[in-house]
């Protein structure tokens, strides 16, 4: 008889869908990836094909039976998360009831701003700790309800790309306390609020919203069906996974150790997490950011995130490629990663403030504005090119702080990742920005490794997740690199001027975003 020891993670991302084999003891073991596929329109559209989805997270599933011999065998549970937000609707015979409209989808901006100006706004904000925006389930949905009734009208549940991955591995209709709590419920209690769901004008589809369960203490098994699609064995355990957001960060270090400790995961997008006890949420006067569960009781982190993270720096790097591309040389983005180094060393700290909106979203953490754009102040005919990217990179460090600030206090220590914790010197800007010593973990699959380890702690392979956590992450946790003072004391003065920036440029993006729109019109005739 084949001994139990692995346990699979699934995060099912934007772009890639991962299953990721563990051992027990957290040590990764393999990992298939399959790329994920969705489409975007003019009208502000994102939407994925949920058989497509299935289809790929099966193939990733069968891809590890290529690398790990005796895999059905040997695997003792299952876990998955997935990219967050989002409405997947699913109807009769748990058959898609059209197209996922992903987190991405900019077309409920309309409801967005009706239903923010609304007093019962503050009210569902209290609850949920989270701000309202367009990449929101309640919010898509009370849009749906408003311009496309016929979608939830042909609906049985609404779900969330993880849940409906769960769908198709247990033939359970479930959510998690993550995503329910912040989308139409209570951080404090993590069940449905019926004051949340009337502010959002859902109260007569309550019927579509699913039950809620936590993965560390409910499993459900394979069916056979889908152990016919992945090569696994039916009736292996599979846990619900929290979103991808907070997978990621347990499996990176947002909670254990001394202190106040924070995560950010600073990729093409930025997150910014810290661990507190329910109680001791700060909910800010602006009404931004999330408060998400996480699979320990009596514990929620607080989000704010970035729309651009790294993607400014790819910008600027994009730019210096261009301009050599025209005078006929070529040259990769990874030899311009090269040199940001040497050009972060060879420049003066502090000296221009970039804001890092790049996006064409604009911003939504620690303010929302789709309008927000990217932009250097202070810049004068002694700077050159170098100088360009450091105030980008020092526009990351910037945000990151202005986020954490949203938040309360600065943290005392954070636990960095994303691409941004391969470079040393882009670690000694945000480590300066927040004044907090940075810490890398070693975990390759951070958000697997989350889901992971709930299914550990349902299977019984460790007694809480406070046991597991110090096995699985925390011996992966390099040392604290302590903050630069002379670079904290440099951005401590260029903050102000940072935030007086972003907020006086208010005015000028929502002329720019007015002079657009008119230039498209008169474009389009």
């Amino acid at each position: 008889m084949s001994v139990k020891d692995i346990i699979i993670g699934i995060d099912a991302g934007t772009s890639v869908i991962k299953a990721v084999a563990f051992d027990l003891r957290g040590k990764q073991l393999a990992a298939s990836a399959v790329p994920n596929r969705y489409r975007t329109g003019a009208d502000g559209s994102a939407v994925q094909s949920l058989g497509q989805t299935w289809e790929d997270c099966a193939l990733a599933l069968r891809g590890l039976h290529e690398k790990i011999a005796g895999l059905a065998a040997r695997t003792a549970a299952i876990s998955v998360t997935a990219q967050g937000d989002g409405t997947w609707l699913v109807g009769r015979d748990n058959r898609p009831a059209g197209d996922a409209w992903l987190w991405l989808d900019a077309r409920a901006a309309s409801t967005v701003g009706r239903l923010a100006a609304l007093p019962a706004n503050r009210v569902r904000f209290e609850a949920t700790g989270t701000g309202l925006n367009t990449c929101q389930q309640g919010s898509q949905m009370a849009h749906m309800d408003t311009v496309l009734p016929e979608m939830l009208d042909r609906a049985e549940v609404a779900l969330h790309c993880k849940d409906w991955l769960y769908l198709n591995l247990t033939a359970i209709r479930a959510t998690d306390p993550s995503e329910a709590s912040f989308t139409f419920g209570n951080y404090r209690n993590r069940a449905y609020d019926d004051g949340v769901i009337a502010a959002l004008g859902l109260t007569h589809r309550r019927a579509l919203l699913p039950e809620i369960i936590d993965g560390t203490q409910i499993t459900h098994p394979l069916t056979a069906a889908a152990a016919a699609q992945t090569g696994l064995l039916a009736g292996t355990p599979v846990s619900l996974g929290y979103v991808d957001m907070v997978m990621t960060a347990l499996g990176a270090g947002v909670y254990g150790g001394d202190g106040d400790v924070a995560c950010s995961t600073v990729g093409s997008t930025g997150v910014h997490m810290r661990a507190v006890r329910w109680q001791d949420v700060h909910l800010n006067a602006e009404g931004t950011g999330y408060v998400i569960c996480l699979p320990i009781p009596g514990i929620v982190t607080q989000v704010q995130t970035n729309m651009a993270a790294t993607l400014n720096l790819d910008w600027v790097l994009g730019l210096a490629a261009d301009a050599l591309r025209d005078f006929g040389q070529e040259v990769s983005h990874r030899d311009l990663v090269a040199r940001i180094e040497g050009w972060l060393a060879a420049t003066r700290p502090g000296q221009i403030a970039y804001m890092p909106y790049i996006s064409e979203a604009g911003e939504r953490g620690p303010f929302v504005n789709a309008n927000a754009r990217a932009g250097f102040t202070g810049l004068s005919l002694t700077h050159g090119y170098p100088d360009l990217v450091r105030a980008v990179a020092e526009g990351l460090g910037h945000a990151m702080r202005d986020c954490y600030s949203a938040m309360g206090k600065l943290p005392s220590e954070l636990r960095l990742t994303g691409g941004a914790a391969r470079s040393k010197g882009l670690r000694g800007i945000l480590s300066a920005a927040i004044h907090a010593p940075v810490r890398v973990s070693d975990r390759e699959e951070a958000g697997a490794a989350g889901a992971a380890m709930m299914a550990a702690v349902a299977i019984g392979a460790y007694p809480d997740m406070q046991a597991c956590i110090a096995e699985w992450v925390t011996p992966l946790l390099g040392p604290a690199e302590p903050p630069d003072p002379r670079l904290a004391a440099a951005y401590d003065r260029i903050f102000p001027a940072f935030t007086a920036a972003r907020r006086s440029l208010i005015p000028a993006w929502d002329a720019l975003a007015a002079a657009r729109h008119a230039s498209g019109d008169q474009d389009d005739q």
